[in-house]
């Protein structure tokens, strides 16, 4: 037997045996059992795709199966879902149209096939900002059929789960995606499972030494929890047992992505987080009616074994979250001195808990039904906010992006209109974000409001359970200010929407100013000369360029010429400001090694290589102040609009936008530094103070790590002092070796570096 023949006989047995493992799990589930739909399914893709591998090499077919494994075992979904996850990418892939799928498969999975389609293309498209236009219109299809997302939240996990063969700049692109839509995604829709692995996914691929640290570190404290987890729990067991409850109690270990968050957030070390540990107690009610009351129960029993904190109550019983979620989160002190969090659900709560909406139909009456029952509230109150952000007739794709991020990630608070209805709103809102979740009329015209009975201005944030009343006048107007003050997306597209009609009049006048400037002085007016302008000004889009020439903000003139013809492509103003480091070596007094000339990407440019900035290279790219990187941090390039590389940062705000918006042009860069040129870091000190401390502080830098001190600002106050410490390094490992030596100076309380 030929070695072609013995690889398809290996090919079909695994294509078969994964085909036999989704059909063991889908007869295994409460849906109808559709089998023969679910197979004619299996053997069109496997038909439509034979012969065409993936990356790694395994036949294409594994892919479509893959998708609908985790849709059936992980999400919970039905027949439906798991033919249109096998039949996913045959549209796109082949030449059969939606049209055949209907007339096979009927409209319905037709349907959901095609809103998969309509996005794929997007996700690893190469158009500036495909991703967030293809986001818009997945969120379209989403509104009529929320299993479109879903299965594209299942796409997108196993694309995560083999990202090993794929070149590392589209394995940032891709992650970077994954974290800013697909985890608050997951998130938003309940899936909780699946978000922490998206998360950790990617993570894992942008920051894998960061991420191997905190993987060994928890590896290697696994015995202390387990001992600190038994010994918190025993007399926690012998209450429950005595109560006659059934129940289960889970160890929750808080993931590496999470626990790196918090590290980053708090500027703290993995040693001092002290939430890495969680206690989940699940119980099954004797009544399904009784299940919030035995929370309660659970919680006073457990209360009188160990004392809680008052501040650390969560309750999401009485109102879930909206994303469905229900628990009763309370932290105890141990015995060992630590605070442990301790979470309360019924099999139901948990459940739903970690399969998010799909595990409703499991306690909805005619439990075989697959149809979406949407009495969801909260999530079509999401998909309604959702859609009239898609209403907006030109809302700019990456404020789009950031629109929808607003709401995936909001906490809620509760409010009360003045008739005592209860609103839901995230966390962090104002009086304005309430008048305009009430209607838009009342936004537009709100003056203030009254909280609780007292006059509040429009900017008061409000809290869970305050009343609030909205006060209107109709000569108010919508004012650009107000966009400073609202933080959910639906109060800032209304306010956008309001002031880019009004900006619509002054962006013609600068269009037209533009115009006669440019036919004065004999140059073409093409887009590539607006966006070479724009950039020249530091305006990202033309829209801000225009506005600008209306307003008398930017005025045109020589400089502007000079720009055009080329003579200030590499002159020393505008490049200057883009060097964080010194550029001089220990060798040279001088600038030279800045002053090079930006690299500028050809088209026939290899974007799968990476590129190494070294002392020698280093002046050919741009250096942003958004993130500051210096040699040792986690990086990666972006070819901007004028075809020449900014770095940034892999954990960068930033980046991450690129990343989503501009895939196609991440690309994978690595250090090469010889110790040689130095760079800024500030390091921050908190402390008690004492005298000769600012001495020890300077002697540990200066005398023993012989490290040079730019600038020292300490303030003290009541015998506490707070002070920054300018330094010139030369690299990461420099600032980790100071921050470690100023740990140890008595009185130090706090070390933490400021990006």
């Amino acid at each position: 037997m030929d070695e072609d023949m013995m690889r398809e006989d290996a090919d079909e047995k695994l294509v078969n045996d994964a085909f036999q493992h989704l059909l063991d799990s889908y007869l295994t589930s409460r849906h109808r059992k559709k089998v023969d739909i679910i197979t004619k399914a299996f053997n069109f893709a496997r038909q439509a795709h034979k012969g065409v591998r993936r990356l790694s090499g395994e036949p294409y077919i594994m892919h479509p199966i893959a998708v609908a494994q985790i849709a059936c075992e992980e999400v919970g979904l039905g027949s439906t879902s798991i033919c249109a996850a096998l039949l996913h990418d045959v549209v796109e892939d082949t030449d059969y149209t939606t049209e055949d799928l209907a007339n096979i498969f009927g409209p319905k999975i037709a349907q959901i096939v095609d809103g998969l389609t309509k996005i794929s293309g997007g996700i690893f498209g190469e158009q500036a900002s495909a991703q967030a236009e293809n986001f818009k219109k997945l969120l379209l299809t989403m509104s009529e059929d929320i299993r479109v997302i879903l299965i594209k939240i299942c796409d997108r996990l196993h694309n995560m789960r083999t990202l090993e063969s794929q070149p590392a700049n589209k394995q940032y692109k891709i992650a970077g995606e994954t974290l800013y839509i697909y985890a608050p995604l997951a998130n938003r829709l309940g899936l909780n499972k699946i978000k922490s692995e998206l998360e950790n996914l990617s993570f894992q691929y942008e920051h894998p030494e960061q991420y191997n640290s905190i993987k060994q570190k928890l590896q290697d404290t696994e015995l202390q929890r387990h001992e600190l987890f038994d010994q918190f729990t025993a007399p926690i067991e012998e209450s429950l047992k005595q109560m006659g409850i059934k129940y289960e109690i889970k160890e929750r270990v808080k993931s590496p992505y999470s626990i790196w968050t918090k590290m980053q957030n708090k500027h703290v070390t993995f040693e001092e987080i002290y939430d890495i540990l969680a206690v989940r107690i699940i119980f099954t009610p004797a009544k399904r009616e009784e299940e919030i009351n035995e929370c309660f129960n659970i919680y006073v029993a457990i209360s009188k074994i160990y004392k809680s904190h008052p501040d650390r109550l969560r309750d999401w019983l009485s109102h879930p979250k909206a994303n469905g979620y229900q628990a009763l989160h309370v932290t105890l002190m141990s015995k060992q001195g630590r605070w442990i969090e301790v979470q309360i659900r019924s099999d139901r709560m948990d459940e739903i808990a970690e399969q998010g909406f799909a595990a409703h139909w499991k306690y909805k009456e005619g439990e075989d039904n697959e149809e979406y029952t949407e009495d969801e509230n909260e999530l079509n109150e999401w998909l309604r906010t959702i859609k009239e952000i898609l209403d907006d007739p030109q809302p700019d794709a990456m404020d789009f992006l950031d629109a929808i991020k607003l709401n995936l990630f909001a906490s809620e608070i509760f409010v009360f209109t003045p008739k005592g209805e209860i609103r839901t709103m995230p966390a962090g809102c104002t009086a304005l974000d309430f008048a305009f979740s009430i209607h838009t009329f009342l936004g537009s015209h709100c003056i203030g409001a009254k909280v609780n009975h007292k006059l509040v201005p429009l900017s008061h944030k409000l809290e869970s359970g305050d009343q609030v009343e909205i006060l209107t006048s109709k000569s108010q107007h919508v004012q650009p200010a107000w966009i400073n003050f609202v933080s959910t997306a639906k109060a800032k597209a209304k306010i956008q929407a309001v002031l880019r009609r009004d900006s619509r009049e002054i962006q013609k006048k600068g269009e037209n100013l533009l115009a006669q400037f440019l036919k004065k002085n004999n140059i073409e007016n093409t887009p590539a000369v607006i966006d070479q302008l724009a950039m020249f000004h530091e305006v990202n889009r033309r829209e801000d360029f225009f506005q600008g020439l209306g307003e008398k903000t930017i005025l045109l003139g020589e400089k502007d010429l000079d720009e055009l013809n080329g003579k200030n492509s590499n002159g020393k103003k505008g490049w200057r400001k883009l060097v964080p480091f010194l550029g001089r070596s220990k060798k040279q007094g001088t600038d030279d090694k800045v002053q090079q000339e930006l690299f500028v990407v050809p088209e026939k440019f290899n974007r799968k290589k990476p590129i190494y900035i070294s002392e020698e290279t280093i002046g050919k790219y741009k250096f942003k102040h958004c993130c500051h990187p210096i040699p040792g941090d986690d990086i990666l390039g972006y070819i901007d609009n004028k075809h020449q590389i900014e770095i940034h940062k892999r954990a960068c705000p930033v980046a991450d936008k690129l990343k989503s918006g501009f895939g196609n042009r991440i690309l994978d860069a690595k250090w090469d530094m010889h110790k040689q040129l130095f760079f800024d870091a500030t390091i921050r000190l908190q402390g008690i103070d004492r005298v000769g401390i600012l001495m020890d502080v300077s002697r540990i830098i200066s005398s023993q790590l012989n490290v040079n001190i730019h600038k020292l600002t300490i303030n003290s106050e009541d015998g506490v002092f707070d002070g920054s410490i300018e330094l010139r390094v030369h690299d990461r490992e420099n600032v980790r070796e100071i921050m470690n030596a100023l740990k140890e100076v008595k009185g130090l309380q706090e070390v933490t570096q400021i990006m």
